[in-house]
C-alpha cells in the first residue's frame, strides 16, 4: 500500500471508534510510557499535545511538568518548520497550525538536552519506520534531535503495521508503544 492509500486506510479505521472508545485505548499507551524506564529517568521530554485522533497526552503532560521534568511541544513556524517550547500547564495555550493546540512560551534551542522524544504517528511497523501525516514535520525536527535521544512511537494497536513504505528522509524511533 502506497503511504496515501495508509494514510486513508488508518483514518477510515479511527473513525469506528468513539472519541471515549479512543480515550479509553490512549489509557494503557500511556500507563505503559509512565512506567517506561527511560521516561521515567528523563529530565526533558519532548512530546506532542494530542489531536482528538490520537493517543490522548493532555494529562501526562501535566503529570510530567508536576514531577520536575522539562517537557517540549512542537510550535509550526511555517510550511517547513516546527520549533520546540517549553509546555507549563499554567502558561497560556493557542491553537496553531492544524488546529494544534501550542505553547506559548520562549523557543526551546538546547536540542542536546533531550532524553526522550515521544512521537505521533498515524502508523508505525516494526522497524520503528513511522508514516506522518504527509508534511514531513516530525522527520525534519527528528534528524535535528541528538543521537542520544531515545524517540519513543506511540499509537493505537491498529495503527501498528508489518512494515511501511519509507525513504531515506524518514527517520524511525528506537521503540513503538
Amino acid at each position: 500500500m502506497e503511504k496515501k492509500e495508509l494514510r486513508q486506510f488508518i483514518r477510515n479505521i479511527k473513525r469506528q471508534f468513539s472519541e471515549a472508545e479512543l480515550s479509553e485505548l490512549s489509557l494503557d499507551v500511556i500507563s505503559r510510557l509512565f512506567l517506561h524506564p527511560r521516561v521515567s529517568a528523563a529530565e526533558t521530554l519532548l512530546a506532542y499535545y494530542s489531536l482528538p485522533d490520537e493517543v490522548d497526552t493532555h494529562k501526562a503532560l501535566f503529570t510530567w511538568t508536576s514531577e520536575g521534568k522539562t517537557v517540549l511541544l512542537p510550535h509550526v513556524v511555517d510550511g517547513e518548520r516546527m520549533e520546540l517550547r517549553a509546555y507549563s500547564p499554567t502558561e497560556d495555550m493557542q491553537e496553531g497550525a492544524f488546529h494544534i493546540m501550542e505553547p506559548t512560551g520562549a523557543r526551546y534551542t538546547l536540542l542536546e538536552n533531550i532524553d526522550v522524544a515521544i512521537i505521533p504517528g498515524m502508523a508505525f511497523d516494526t522497524a520503528g519506520n513511522r508514516l506522518g501525516r504527509g508534511r514531513g514535520y516530525y522527520d525534519r525536527l527528528l534528524a535535528r534531535l541528538s543521537p542520544h535521544t531515545y524517540k519513543i512511537g506511540i499509537c493505537f494497536p491498529f495503527q501498528k503495521v508489518d512494515s511501511l513504505p519509507h525513504s531515506s528522509f524518514d527517520v524511525p524511533v528506537d521503540e513503538v508503544i
